[in-house]
């Protein structure tokens, strides 16, 4: 369909589910044309366009549809929306619920969410409290969205590690102080190596040297006072029945390290092919995996109508909260988690790298500043350095005095 020919729009209202999707169709003038449910299957998706598709050309008219909680339950819904080459909006979740408290419904149904959706295309236009509610999500980038599906696998795994590490290192503790006292770290390879060569730590205690010397990276430094823990090795009775979870933890420990270290080097080579990857990653302090991320989420900068959107996006301001005489901010909660982790750890790193930056933290801090707060600053001054560079496809340059 060509917007150019097909003026009037068909629009499509959908509230997301877990299991089956309300939908709500009207036109362009606000009259309510259809509403529907369809189940979240293939069965279901293949409904959905054949109606919307049918209603469309009925009215000679463009499709753009808005649902509430793009990119969440609604995958991969909202996927195959954009691959038609449709208009698709995200419900800005916060602005939606201001917007209900102003022209409130008789209940709170699916259904009437979906038509309360529909309702804002027409009104968006010419209300104060409808703008903004509806966001356009433009095609992204494939390089960006297989970056975000691979740092957030990595995120995940990353918290799963330190989860059963904090475990492990707990129960090691309990059972084997002596042991857990040969490394400073419970995560060393060649210590986690060491653990798993008995499936019960006992046996430990009776490894042949030549056995303990083949293990990587563990080195003479390491070696002897392994050899002295064998000769004085206490354990505790409970280890009859907790051994084998001690076990099971160390080898997915080595899992985890394994499968974390393959993620880092798919996230690596798909940098090249991010423009956005690749500029915010000549930052110093921006790691592959900061870019990455970063990329992934951000998806493409078209989605921001300005840096302060972008800045709000990445968690580094507050939405303005100021009345009358009073000054004052508040959190925005549509902050994306995962981009602000990103970004307050690359800002933290670009402090260490960069003196200017590292003399503009302490300058904050001296103003009665906290560190997050100084951090957040500079990661506010930082958003503005890279909505430029991605805007001029540049690396970033320090400035020489």
């Amino acid at each position: 369909m060509n917007a150019l020919y097909k003026p009037n729009e068909l629009h499509v209202g959908i509230d997301v589910g877990s299991l089956s999707h309300s939908i709500a169709i009207g036109d362009t003038h606000g009259n309510f044309i259809k509403e529907f449910e369809i189940t979240h299957n293939q069965k279901g998706f293949d409904e959905f366009f054949e109606t919307i598709e049918n209603e469309a050309n009925k009215a000679d008219a463009v499709i753009a549809i808005a649902m509430e909680g793009y990119n969440g339950w609604a995958r991969p819904l909202d996927k195959l929306i954009l691959q038609k080459r449709y208009k698709l909006y995200n419900v800005n979740n916060v602005k939606l619920a201001r917007f209900k408290e102003i022209f409130p419904a008789a209940a709170k149904s699916d259904s009437i969410d979906a038509r309360k959706i529909v309702e804002l295309f027409s009104l968006q236009k010419h209300l104060p409290a409808a703008k903004e509610v509806l966001q356009e999500i433009p095609t992204p980038d494939e390089s960006n969205t297989k970056l975000k599906k691979l740092t957030r696998r990595r995120r995940q795994l990353v918290d799963e590690r330190i989860a059963i590490a904090n475990r492990f290192s707990a129960d090691l503790q309990a059972e084997a102080p002596d042991l857990k006292a040969l490394s400073p770290s419970v995560t060393n390879l060649w210590f986690l190596r060491f653990i798993i060569l008995k499936k019960d730590i006992r046996q430990l205690s009776r490894v042949h040297k030549k056995s303990i010397m083949k293990i990587d990276h563990l080195g003479p430094k390491r070696l002897e006072p392994i050899l002295q823990w064998q000769k004085e090795a206490r354990f505790s009775d409970s280890l009859d029945y907790t051994a084998s979870i001690l076990y099971e933890d160390a080898m997915r420990l080595l899992e985890l390290k394994d499968k974390i270290k393959e993620l880092g080097k798919q996230i690596d080579e798909l940098i090249p092919s991010s423009q956005i990857a690749r500029v915010i990653k000549t930052i110093p302090g921006f790691s592959t995996i900061s870019a990455g991320t970063l990329a992934g989420e951000i998806g493409t900068i078209d989605r921001f109508r300005s840096e302060s959107s972008l800045a709000l996006y990445l968690g580094m301001t507050n939405l303005d909260n100021s009345s009358g005489k009073r000054k004052g901010s508040k959190r925005n909660m549509a902050t994306n988690k995962s981009a602000k982790t990103a970004m307050v750890t690359a800002v933290m790193k670009h402090s260490q790298h960069v003196e200017e930056s590292k003399a503009y933290i302490e300058k904050k801090i001296s103003q009665g500043k906290n560190y997050q707060q100084a951090i957040r600053s500079l990661g506010r001054h930082m958003v503005r350095v890279i909505w430029n560079m991605i805007q001029q496809d540049r690396a970033y340059e320090i400035r020489e005095k």
